[in-house]
């Protein structure tokens, strides 16, 4: 059931504005906005509560004398932003804050249109978020955060630089001090960081809802079915786990985990953990075909949209770029520990200092916007798991694949190029011979690599921990 209060602050007008906040717009602009009763309702999430409260003071405190001004906070889920307002977008909020991957949905819907001062707003942000809040090159929504992506973060009093470079030495390093590398492999989220440099592609279809994927491809420099020998050579390495009773945070305090993949919210509790040895990096490379390939990941934005049938549009636009302007993006990190997409609110005070911003900025070049629908995650998920446990099904990585990719497209696919007739298919799927589908494709043959690599001292602790 999903949590809702309702938190309101009225100031009416009554004398000069706050001469410590500068106002960012014209004297002309700002005569321009309408006079009188103005209300404005704002969604954002739970845990914002406070944040915004305080946002809506200071933004009254500097415009209240233009009109009498009233504006609602209600604590509201971000990710069901799109569908609560879709269902009834006469009754949606002046002003909400929601998740990049929604953008197109609300463009398309009419919810959104182009931000009033463009040119202001993208001088201000970081490129990355830009793109983010835009559509065909066109702003529609104010960036707010930059943070919503994940790297690695490791302890140095165990683990030296060179040891995270790659995932092989990672892995080597951590079983070799008893403990542990946590990945969250069984999440279509984490997972896309081994499919997402390869060559192979997914992305949204001109629908804004239907996903496009090829990841069970058989050609190309990396195909579907390396990706997958590589998940499974790392997933049943006994250094490895997706598992975790207390968290990422939790097993780094007990001593399970020396590092992890995750992202800024959990700076502060790695910080408790490891304090001045915690460290953060870029994601390692892992093997692929015996080569090296950087692992990928997704980047999330937050963006604050306007509604387009707001009975205050021309304020709510006001309150839309005060939101997210340089002095309040620096607040919500200073509150909230959320990564400010300003340029200059990134590159300074307490938030250039920041292990993980860095971190996100080294992985920034090997990241990609999230775009897929929602048929994406299940079937991602589950490939995952099963990636991750050694492939107990038992069924050969292909099928796994043509299973993954038909699941998020809706279409039956083998993986075989469009332009390949069906005596070609067969003959093809005939090539996969006993010898490369038996106990690779189970993963029996990658665990018994593994095990010959690996102490006995080693092997006990990971039966012992899988008991």
């Amino acid at each position: 059931m999903q949590r809702f209060f309702l938190i309101v602050i009225t100031f009416i007008g009554c004398g000069s504005k706050n001469s410590a906040t500068p106002a960012v717009e014209s004297e002309e602009s700002e005569e321009a906005l309408p006079t009188g009763d103005v209300s404005l309702r704002v969604w954002g999430a739970d845990e914002d509560e406070e944040l915004i409260n305080e946002i809506i003071k200071s933004f009254i405190a500097e415009y209240g004398s233009l009109a009498n001004l009233t504006i609602t906070f209600e604590a509201h889920s971000e990710s069901n932003c799109k569908d609560d307002i879709l269902g009834d977008v006469l009754n949606a909020p002046d002003v909400f804050t929601f998740a990049d991957d929604q953008l197109m949905a609300f463009v398309a819907s009419g919810v959104l249109r182009q931000v009033s001062n463009s040119d202001e707003i993208t001088g201000r942000n970081l490129a990355a978020s830009n793109d983010a809040a835009s559509v065909n090159g066109t702003l529609y929504a104010y960036p707010l955060t930059a943070d919503n992506g994940y790297f690695l973060f490791y302890n140095s009093a165990v683990l030296s630089d060179s040891d995270v470079e790659t995932m092989d030495s990672l892995l080597a390093a951590a079983g070799a001090h008893g403990q542990k590398v946590f990945m969250e492999m069984n999440s279509g989220w984490y997972m896309y960081s081994f499919f997402g440099n390869t060559g192979l592609e997914i992305g949204l279809n001109d629908d804004g809802i239907s996903t496009y994927c090829n990841w069970n491809s058989q050609s190309g420099t990396y195909t579907g079915f390396d990706v997958a020998e590589a998940m499974l050579k790392i997933g049943t390495n006994p250094a490895f786990t997706t598992v975790s009773n207390d968290g990422f945070v939790g097993g780094a305090k007990d001593g399970t985990f020396v590092a992890g993949v995750s992202g800024i919210w959990d700076e502060n509790g790695i910080k408790e953990a490891w304090g001045d040895n915690y460290a953060a990096c870029k994601l390692p490379t892992y093997t692929i075909k015996g080569e090296q390939l950087q692992m990928a990941s997704y980047a999330g934005y937050k963006l604050v949209g306007v509604n387009s049938y707001s009975k205050n549009r021309a304020w709510a636009e006001k309150f839309a770029d005060w939101m997210t302007n340089e002095k309040n993006q620096t607040l919500r990190f200073e509150m909230r520990g959320q990564g400010p997409s300003n340029t200059n609110a990134s590159n300074s005070g307490a938030v250039a200092e920041s292990k993980a911003i860095q971190a996100l900025q080294q992985q920034a070049p090997y990241s990609s916007l999230q775009r897929v629908g929602g048929t994406y995650w299940e079937p991602a998920s589950t490939f995952g798991k099963l990636m991750s446990e050694g492939n107990p099904s038992g069924k050969q990585l292909q099928v796994l694949l043509n299973e993954l990719v038909t699941g998020i497209t809706g279409e039956e696919s083998t993986g075989i190029e469009d332009d390949t007739t069906a005596e070609e298919t067969a003959d093809a799927s005939e090539e996969l011979t006993e010898e490369e589908t038996s106990e690779e494709s189970t993963g029996e043959e990658v665990s018994e690599e593994i095990a010959e690599e690996t102490p006995d001292d080693m092997l006990e602790e990971s039966e012992d921990s899988e008991e």
